[in-house]
């Protein structure tokens, strides 16, 4: 139901689709100041491209001198490109929410494949201490305490779901 009600959606302008690349990487640039080794490693990288893609979207970032990343135009050839195999959004949702890592095909750099393989393992976003310098300590809690009571409801929402699948398929 959810791949056919995805599929129905119109694809976002391109403005759109560029807005929230950098906003992307703005987030991702945030976690990444929050762990100077990770930008160590990005920086004995730079200059290197990394496409990501899934389906019909796809993302092009460079490593920056600063250990950042930077969006990069699409279309010229990439050192390494990561595709994630899974098609379907649910199950995707699914093992997210799991915590498993969706399958995905690798090809290109293996040592950039090593750093981004190690920034996937290691970085993770706090986004408690976040909300804490913008609303304090109390509020901050109270706030990723709902977030994780969510983000269990849907996982237990989803597993249900996945449930009723595989009963109702043949």
């Amino acid at each position: 139901m959810l791949q056919q009600l995805a599929s129905k959606l119109p694809v976002p302008p391109a403005w759109l689709r560029a807005e929230l690349h950098n906003r992307l990487v703005l987030l991702l640039n945030h976690v990444l100041q929050q762990e100077p080794q990770a930008m160590d490693r990005l920086r004995r990288q730079q200059g290197k491209r990394l496409q990501l893609s899934w389906g019909s979207i796809e993302l092009v970032l460079q490593p920056t001198p600063a250990g950042l990343l930077a969006l990069s135009e699409p279309g010229a050839p990439s050192d390494l490109q990561l595709r994630v195999a899974e098609a379907s959004p649910l199950a995707l949702a699914q093992q997210l929410l799991a915590g498993a890592k969706p399958p995905v095909e690798i090809q290109g750099d293996v040592q950039l494949a090593a750093e981004v393989a190690w920034l996937v393992d290691n970085l993770r976003w706090d986004v408690e201490e976040d909300l804490a310098r913008l609303l304090g300590d109390p509020v901050a809690h109270q706030l990723a305490a709902a977030g994780r009571t969510l983000v269990q409801g849907l996982r237990g929402f989803l597993l249900q779901l996945a449930e009723r699948r595989s009963k109702a398929a043949p």
